[in-house]
């Protein structure tokens, strides 16, 4: 077998730190070097295999099976390779993430792709709040790389976000995009409260209209922009509804803001065809 396989084998008490089985380390270890290595949970140590069932032999790909929310820290810092969780995942999955692919196969804690630079992270169900956001001291959160939703996303999802794109195919919470520096957000199911909050640059669009907007956001009207059918084009593909995003008469209407915040940001509201 090419895949390291590990096999939860019962709801761990307390949370685990995954983050010394980020796919980067594992390059070179044998199978018993992989159930030597200690995970942090609580405060104490514990061995890989004492908490899973360990499997195949690691080239690329790593799978965990019986995924569940106390699995923190999953993919962090991690380069290349591929992630496959099946169940939920714990806070701060993909942190830190320069390259590779991480698919979960449910739902994820918060904190999702914090400090995210490259790569794609993949969630088939629900993220947490904080998705794309800096964590408490960093300046800035996710700084490239693609995240995709399958379900709904928290509160403040892409804050302080400064680069790259989170595709939500359900709704997201309340301050969506606050204090964003630039990126992309698209959400097609509903927004919360506020969203756009105090963002500087950057663009969030929405196929449903937001219930209100801060009123330090413009109103310009409704066009067609044509770097839309471009962004369309360029998610053609994707798994969920951006790839179906059709790429001709798409008209939004455009609120420029925050005007509390230099109003360089967006936030497009798609217009349904008449």
């Amino acid at each position: 077998m090419t895949t390291l396989c590990l096999t939860l084998r019962e709801r761990p008490a307390q949370r685990v730190d995954l983050s010394p089985l980020s796919t980067d380390r594992l390059v070179g270890k044998s199978p018993a070097d992989i159930a030597a290595i200690e995970l942090a949970t609580g405060n104490r140590r514990v061995r890989v295999d004492s908490l899973f069932t360990v499997s195949g032999d690691f080239a690329s790909e790593l799978e965990i099976r019986n995924g569940c929310d106390r699995l923190d820290r999953i993919g962090t810092e991690m380069t290349r390779g591929r992630v496959v969780v099946h169940g939920d995942a714990g806070a701060y999955t993909g942190a830190g993430m320069q390259g590779g692919s991480i698919e979960i196969r449910g739902s994820v804690g918060a904190f999702a792709a914090t400090g995210m630079s490259g790569g794609t992270l993949r969630i088939t169900g629900n993220a947490g709040d904080f998705v794309g956001a800096a964590i408490p001291g960093d300046h800035h959160g996710m700084k490239g790389g693609t995240v995709l939703i399958g379900g709904n996303a928290g509160d403040r999802a892409g804050d302080r976000m400064r680069r790259g794109t989170i595709l939500i195919d359900g709704d997201a919470g309340d301050y969506c995009a606050s204090r964003m520096v630039a990126g992309t957000i698209a959400v097609w199911g509903r927004v919360g409260r506020s969203p756009g909050l105090a963002m500087r640059r950057g663009t969030l669009l929405l196929h449903q209209a937001p219930g209100n907007l801060p009123p330090t956001f413009n109103d310009c009207g409704d066009y067609p922009l044509s770097f839309l059918t471009l962004l369309a084009r360029s998610w053609r593909g994707l798994p969920g509804k951006a790839g179906m995003m059709p790429d001709t008469e798409v008209r939004v209407r455009r609120f420029t803001g925050d005007l509390a915040n230099g109003g360089q940001g967006e936030v497009l509201v798609r217009v349904p065809l008449a």
